[in-house]
């Protein structure tokens, strides 16, 4: 165990620039230095995987009523005004607990599939984008869950996917912004699609709220190369949808308080995916979004970290 020193970047604002502030904005970004405690695991043949401790806390889960794109649906892109997905936001305690300082990597997973199987076969090589830093993709969540219970098996402690309270706590790290970075995002900081994308007859936008559009990569990025938020986690928003323990309910009414996961009750045949991807408008990268995917479904576009709560 040891600490380790980062920097956490903010959005503090859009700025006009040019004659008749006609020439493209200017994000402003400020930073300062951060610092969080971290471990990690041996896998072998030089792999490990780094954990970050997340502090005991309290937050709002879900997002405002005016939080743009909230009304997304979840599951189509149909643009329905009723929805209530995100909401309503309610408070949730959060014990401590250890998380992937990333998303499962390519290197990560193929050491973990060589351990001894507890349920299923795991392939070696699953990912479409290859990349022994890039995260592992088009993995079922049955799959990810086998992961967690080999590294148990191995470590003698109990790795599992997050809850969808604590992926959205640990994402957040105390703000309460769309996303860690502020009110909008750009792709200096994340990888998502920056262009607008057309489809089923509706554009939708490159850039979130005052944002300006940017790239679109095509592809997940190696993990690690943009900043972390304020618990020192990294790329919780885009690259890759990361799968959760919970069942599909379609909003929070009844939802636990305690951080656990809800396992009881929604529609067990689909689990949560959190953050957005690659593949994804910004819109729907922010720190709210929920997203629902079928156990029997893998994507080029949905990876995994883990926690682990000794």
């Amino acid at each position: 165990m040891g600490k380790f020193e980062f920097e956490v970047v903010t959005i503090a604002g859009i700025e006009k620039t040019g004659f008749l502030d006609m020439d493209l904005p200017q994000v402003k970004i400020v930073s300062h230095p951060g610092r969080a405690e971290s471990r990690s695991e041996d896998l072998g043949n030089g792999v490990n995987l780094e954990l970050v401790a997340v502090p005991r806390g309290n937050f709002v889960m879900g997002s405002p009523n005016d939080e743009e794109w909230r009304n997304w649906n979840g599951n189509t892109f149909a643009d329905i005004r009723d929805v209530n997905v995100e909401g309503p936001q309610h408070n949730v305690v959060i014990n401590p607990f250890w998380m992937s300082k990333y998303p499962v990597t390519q290197a990560q997973w193929r050491s973990v599939a060589a351990l001894p199987k507890v349920k299923r076969d795991l392939d070696p090589e699953p990912s479409n984008f290859q990349g022994n830093h890039h995260p592992v993709e088009s993995v079922f969540w049955c799959e990810a869950v086998e992961f967690c219970d080999r590294l148990s098996q191995k470590t003698g402690q109990k790795y599992q996917l997050p809850s969808e309270a604590q992926w959205e706590y640990a994402c957040r790290a105390r703000t309460t912004t769309p996303f860690y970075f502020g009110e909008t995002i750009t792709t200096n900081l994340s990888n998502y699609r920056g262009t607008d994308w057309k489809f089923l007859d509706k554009t939708y936008p490159g850039f979130y709220g005052q944002g300006t559009r940017g790239i679109y990569r095509q592809q997940t990025t190696e993990v690690g190369i943009f900043p972390p938020n304020a618990f020192g986690l990294y790329d919780l928003h885009a690259n890759v949808w990361e799968w959760c323990l919970d069942n599909w309910h379609d909003n929070y009414q009844e939802a636990p308080t305690d951080g656990s996961a809800w396992v009881t009750g929604g529609d067990d045949s689909y689990r949560i995916v959190r953050g957005g991807s690659w593949l994804y408008f910004p819109g729907i990268c922010r720190s709210a979004t929920r997203h629902k995917y079928a156990l029997n479904i893998w994507h080029i576009g949905i990876g995994f970290r883990i926690i682990c709560c000794q």
